[in-house]
């Protein structure tokens, strides 16, 4: 046997899994979770969650301790760019892939209102872009030279026009300032990975400490990134294998949490057929998306804003008056499991809508324009229709009764005729909840990480 100790210090929970990566037969050896206790000592929610493991699997040798994190509000960063459909998504869309909650995005100049809300935001990294290489410096310079004015003591990632980025260093000397490759170095060309490792390394080297980490690294071989973008390389070994192993091909997955709804998507959605036209900048493979404002719990309130209280209720099976009520309830009590109907019927109806809602903002639409030569299409964003797979992933999915129902919601519908969502697909769900964690174990044996991986997702 050789038992890898996978960790997943959670804004609510912290998940333990054990998994044997023998080369004859990989398997999940059992998971456990207790409270995560980062406001005092994360070591106790962690060593809680481990004896409840050690009571399913046995004392266990492990051969590599592997954790990633999204406790303490996760990796919040602030993104800074020239124009908001290009160089500014270019960062957003960098910052997003590195597991990143962007709680910020700037474009063009930072004037003295802009410099104070990030400085109050508190961002753990603050991403500064702007410019091909070669065009534009005036913005990106003055961005500069604004933050090295300000009272800002977060990590800068550089990642601009690299005709001036060493004076960009040189404005920012009193800062701690990494200099990366352009995030967008030609028109409608993205360069995302260099800035991806950049802002892992950072988070390695210095987020583990701020998020009160540190106190566990004894007890770890290292903390290697972020939760999200665990759940990234995971959703990215499912979908395209690795050495002798198949993935799956084109993947849709949707990870419904208590705080955001994260959609992850693999395929190329580039137009399809002559009368298709494409706007703005073209977006990566493999992509990711974080809807801030609608999750399980203490973002419930905005899943009703957003679909409206009344298909909530509706879809709930409860009245305006008692869904408001409830909703309430839950925003204020993040750690609520479903203990009774009406809450069971609630979480059915959020989780529901939280699916539909943020895959409709993950992917692309198609829009009708008359021309002189008949009617063409104008796309935009990531045309996912013929995506072939579904899978969907969270606690509050996990546990439903009816996940198919859920999955479902990620699909076209009449309702959202313009939406680009596949059209046909098979569902899929992460029954065990351990797509992080098979993504941390990517990062050491990824053959064993797929296999058992596919081994527990539950098919239509």
């Amino acid at each position: 046997m050789t038992p890898i100790l996978l960790i997943d210090f959670g804004s609510t929970y912290t998940k333990v899994v054990a998994a044997d990566i023998s080369d004859n037969c990989p398997k999940l050896l059992g998971s456990a979770s207790s409270p995560t206790t980062v406001s005092s000592d994360v070591s106790v929610g962690l060593h809680a969650a481990l004896k409840k493991l050690e009571e399913k699997t046995g004392k266990l040798d492990y051969r590599k301790r592997l954790a990633c994190s999204s406790a303490a509000g996760g990796l919040r960063m602030v993104s800074c760019g020239l124009t908001p459909e290009l160089t500014l998504k270019a960062a957003t869309l960098a910052s997003l892939g590195a597991g990143a909650k962007l709680i910020g995005t700037y474009s063009y100049q930072l004037n003295a209102a802009d410099i104070n809300k990030i400085s109050s935001d508190c961002p753990d990294i603050l991403l500064l872009a702007g410019g091909t290489d070669g065009g534009n410096s005036k913005y990106i310079l003055h961005n500069a030279q604004m933050l090295a004015e300000a009272h800002i003591k977060c990590p800068i990632v550089v990642a601009g026009n690299r005709s001036c980025a060493d004076q960009i260093m040189n404005i920012l000397k009193g800062k701690r300032a990494y200099l990366c490759e352009n995030v967008m170095p030609a028109l409608d060309t993205l360069n995302i990975e260099p800035v991806r490792t950049c802002i892992r390394e950072i988070f390695i080297e210095r987020i583990v400490k701020a998020k009160g980490l540190s106190g566990v690294r004894g007890l770890l071989d290292t903390v290697i990134m972020p939760t999200p973008s665990a759940v990234l390389s995971g959703v990215q070994l499912l979908s395209c294998g690795c050495d002798g192993e198949d993935g799956l091909g084109d993947l849709l997955a949707v990870d419904v949490g208590g705080a955001t709804t994260d959609v992850y998507s693999l395929a190329g959605g580039l137009p399809r057929g002559a009368s298709v036209v494409y706007k703005g900048l073209p977006e990566p493979y493999a992509k990711r998306t974080v809807e801030g404002d609608i999750g399980m719990r203490s973002s419930a309130g905005g899943i009703a804003k957003a679909a409206g209280i009344a298909a909530t209720a509706k879809l709930a099976g409860l009245s305006e008056e008692k869904t408001s009520e409830l909703i309430a309830f839950l925003e204020t009590g993040v750690d609520t499991l479903p203990h009774t109907a009406e809450l069971k019927a609630l979480d059915f109806a959020l989780a529901s809508l939280a699916v539909e809602t943020a895959t409709v903002r993950h992917a692309g639409s198609l829009s009708e324009v008359f021309t002189s030569a008949g009617i063409s299409y104008i796309q935009t964003g990531k045309d996912l229709t013929d995506v072939q797979n579904v899978l969907v992933t969270g606690g509050a999915v996990s546990y439903s009764g009816n996940w198919l129902g859920l999955a479902e919601r990620a699909l076209c519908s009449e309702k959202y005729p313009q939406s680009l969502r596949p059209k046909q697909a098979r569902l899929l769900l992460d029954r065990a909840y351990i797509l992080a964690a098979m993504g941390l174990l990517s990062t050491y044996a990824n053959g064993a990480a797929l296999r058992i991986l596919k081994s527990h997702i539950c098919l239509e």
